[in-house]
């Protein structure tokens, strides 16, 4: 696990967000496959006027991702993708693998995070309809995972989101990818809900969805002939 081995045709490039660096591509705990990094960004609040910064959050995405979001956003404006709340429903609810990672800048405990995120996840799933006694049981199961933990700055909660649905979920405390799982839970609702709590349309990164609507945007245009044939490569930079 850990940074990944380039290969060719689709362009990524590191980022830095509040002095966490990002690498271009990465093999998320769980998965054996490449993503690339399509998106960062902080997530803080404003408080007292001024503000303040809480996580550095990248999100990274297989290299399939890209002709299956092409199919449909090739060729649209950057910025019509960027306040496309479609567009960001394409991503976090793709038929592709998804990687995510969240690393503190203020220490945070594991429960508080855990609140927060089940909170945002249950006001979604109730505004759609769609929140069931499954989804209640994953939630709590989430919860437990991160009852116990707690976060210094630098260290990352890190998710891996599959397309049938299995959120896998590790910790690290200096910002290596582990090869070791905290937990696996399986609900498809739970696993879209995490990245669309992020990059959604009460997202809570408009910096992260910024830079990914950006991004996709360049690499979208860069591997026109590669998405084409349905097949995209990565070379990191």
């Amino acid at each position: 696990m850990g940074e990944a081995t380039p290969t060719a045709a689709v362009t990524a490039t590191k980022l830095d967000v509040e002095g966490t660096s990002f690498p271009a591509s990465l093999t998320p705990p769980g998965s054996s496959k490449t993503h690339f990094l399509a998106g960062a960004g902080a997530r803080g609040l404003e408080i007292g006027g001024r503000f303040v910064v809480f996580t550095a959050i990248g999100v990274y995405l297989e290299e399939s991702a890209v002709p299956a979001i092409a199919a449909r956003w090739k060729g649209k404006a950057a910025d019509e993708l960027a306040g496309s709340a479609d567009f960001f429903k394409d991503v976090y609810s793709g038929a592709f693998e998804k990687f995510t990672r969240v690393s503190m800048v203020l220490p945070l405990t594991g429960q508080q995070y855990s609140e927060k995120v089940a909170e945002n996840c249950v006001a979604q799933w109730t505004a759609a309809g769609i929140y069931t006694d499954a989804e209640s049981a994953a939630i709590e199961k989430f919860k437990d995972v991160f009852r116990s933990e707690s976060f210094a700055p630098g260290s990352s909660i890190l998710f891996t989101q599959s397309p049938t649905g299995l959120l896998t979920v590790a910790f690290s405390k200096d910002g290596s990818i582990p090869e070791a799982t905290a937990a696996a839970i399986e609900n498809k609702a739970l696993a879209e809900a995490v990245l669309e709590s992020i990059i959604g349309e009460r997202g809570v990164s408009p910096e992260a969805k910024r830079s990914l609507a950006m991004r996709m945007w360049e690499i979208m245009n860069e591997a026109e002939g590669v998405a084409e044939v349905g097949q995209a490569q990565l070379v990191t930079a």
